[in-house]
């Protein structure tokens, strides 16, 4: 931006030099051709001064209507954000409720919940420090519990009413 400025400085200052020299070759009665070429010059720095200029302004007006956008855009997200939350904390509910309608034990709903969050046995035996067998048998009484066959139907089980939805 300052580099544009001192560009179209130049050029306004190569203006007025030129226009005061041909003002002054004028009355000095100089030859035709030098007062044409200098009028030249004259008129093409002022013009690429006044577009340098011009161009400058849109940029900084175009700047300004990016900023603002920004600043909407940051205002939406944030909204969004905190709509997010609460859908999510609405989500985390309804499927606790499941569990306890599931009768689910404390035990259970942890594994259940890692199962849904995408963990394989061996990764939930780490998290959880027990054993894969221990995880296996608590998965299968999940499964048996919410009578369905394994990880993919329990995951299917709470995003069938999202997928459902959305279709409608």
């Amino acid at each position: 931006m300052i580099k544009d400025k001192l560009i179209a400085f130049g050029l306004v200052l190569i203006m007025l030099l030129n226009l005061a020299d041909l003002i002054a070759d004028i009355s000095m009665n100089v030859a035709l051709w030098h007062i044409l070429s200098e009028g030249a010059i004259v008129v093409l720095s002022g013009c690429m001064a006044a577009y340098l200029i011009i161009e400058m302004r849109r940029r900084s007006q175009s700047l300004k209507q990016l900023s603002h956008q920004l600043k909407e855009s940051k205002r939406q997200q944030a909204q969004l954000t905190e709509e997010f939350k609460a859908a999510r904390h609405d989500y985390f509910k309804a499927i606790e409720q499941q569990f306890h309608v599931w009768q689910l034990s404390n035990s259970e709903q942890e594994v259940a919940l890692l199962i849904l969050k995408g963990l394989s046995i061996p990764e939930i035996a780490i998290m959880r420090s027990t054993k894969e067998k221990t995880v296996r048998h608590q998965a299968s009484a999940i499964y048996r519990k919410a009578q369905i066959e394994g990880r993919h139907e329990l995951s299917a089980w709470f995003m069938e009413d999202f997928i459902a939805a959305k279709a409608a």
